[in-house]
């Protein structure tokens, strides 16, 4: 049965990158579980003729990969020092106060309202999986365990709730019935309010090769042209858009409803107008990045193999999603590395999906000194670098794969 795209309906039938079949990039695995066999997935990316929104076909619902999560944003500090920022700005660019109300959703463990609730400022967060909303609650960030859409914005709106500041971060990607999210997202947002979404540039991506960033949570990658686009769709107009440096590249769009006037920044125009000047409205742009991505894999497998036959170890740092993609797509297991660390107390102790490879606290790198350290977040490459700048004391290096193989000075 062929896809159709999930905002216009269109069928799609061009490819944009292939990265064959993997297991859900956060089904981590128990000692036990090794014995059992994963249930793997398409993992086949598309980009629609017809709107350009490039996405992954549902192959698993949101309630497998969603309803227990092993990522908790509060791990990385510059994370969570992002989101600080964000809310220390938005109080008053936003007029905040005791009298506003500020809802997120996909608040994960309450990373970024505790900025709010820290200035008195009511707060509600929505967060589909249970084990992360109830580190939130325990920090004190009121949240709801249910996953977002126009049902849950109708039963909100029931109950008196309508955002002054509406936040997503990082979750647009993460809905596969795009749609009904967006207009949830316009039925819970107040009339003078304001919508606020962090997601992954799409030129980034393809500019920087960015193909790790590709897992079965993230069902949709976007330019700011489709945005836009969508959001008109559901009588949202876009006013702002930022440019950040945050998971190797995403924007911020502020948005409020169409029928509130209001001025509309130049950055709005000018990143149409350079994304539709890059190609991003033709089939030409998106035709080339498949071949691109099997380069990488074999630059990647071509310095791994030369440094084992050189008699050299080689460990991972981190376990996140992208760093799975990468490792199953390029086929890399315990063949090539011993094991990887991470600094959430939730991984350690499980195996990496797929390639089975153990994660350990970070302390073991020290323990066994390897030669080569793989950062698979590389997009907290110099924060990592920072925290484990030891590793050069015994002439460690650290190498990283995206956008290309390269071992950091």
């Amino acid at each position: 049965m062929q896809p159709t795209c999930r905002f216009c309906s269109a069928p799609l039938s061009r490819s944009f990158a292939d990265l064959r079949a993997t297991p859900l990039a956060n089904s981590y695995l128990q000692g036990e579980q090794l014995a059992q066999g994963e249930t793997h997935y398409p993992l086949h990316v598309y980009v629609c003729e017809e709107c350009f929104l490039v996405q992954l076909p549902e192959a698993a619902s949101p309630q497998e990969i969603f309803s227990e999560y092993a990522y908790f944003s509060s791990v990385s500090s510059s994370w969570v020092a992002h989101a600080r920022a964000f809310a220390e700005r938005s109080i008053p660019r936003f007029e905040l106060g005791p009298g506003s109300q500020v809802i997120e959703i996909a608040s994960n463990d309450g990373y970024l309202l505790k900025g709010f609730v820290e200035r008195g400022i009511p707060v509600l967060g929505i967060e589909p999986a249970a084990n992360v909303a109830t580190r939130a609650v325990e920090e004190g960030v009121p949240t709801r365990v249910q996953f977002f859409g126009t049902e849950c914005a109708r039963q909100l709106v029931d109950e008196g709730f309508r955002a002054d500041l509406l936040i997503g971060n990082n979750v647009l990607a993460h809905v596969p019935d795009l749609n009904d999210v967006v207009a949830g997202l316009a039925l819970l947002l107040a009339e003078g309010g304001t919508l606020s979404m962090e997601f992954p540039h799409l030129q980034r991506l393809v500019e920087e090769n960015q193909f790790d960033t590709i897992y079965h949570e993230h069902f949709s990658y976007f330019s700011f042209l489709a945005v836009h686009r969508v959001f008109a769709a559901h009588g949202l107009t876009i006013y702002d858009v930022e440019e950040l440096p945050t998971h190797g590249g995403s924007l911020r769009v502020a948005a409020r409803h169409s029928t509130v006037e209001g001025a509309i920044s130049d950055s709005v125009d000018e990143l149409l107008g350079r994304e539709e000047q890059l190609g991003y409205l033709t089939v030409e742009l998106y035709d080339g990045f498949a071949e691109r991505v099997r380069e990488t894999k074999r630059k990647l497998l071509e310095f791994l193999i030369a440094a084992k036959r050189d008699g050299k170890s080689i460990v991972g740092y981190g376990a996140p999603a992208k760093g799975n993609t990468l490792l199953n797509y390029c086929g890399v297991g315990c063949d090539f590395l011993d094991y990887t660390v991470d600094r959430s107390d939730y991984k350690q102790g499980l195996f990496l999906p797929g390639v089975r490879i153990p994660i350990l606290a970070p302390e073991r790198i020290f323990e066994t000194r390897p030669d080569y350290v793989l950062i698979l977040p590389w997009n907290l490459r110099q924060e990592i670098s920072e925290q484990m700048a030891g590793v050069r004391d015994w002439g460690g290096r650290f190498v990283v794969a995206i956008p290309e193989v390269t071992v950091l000075p």
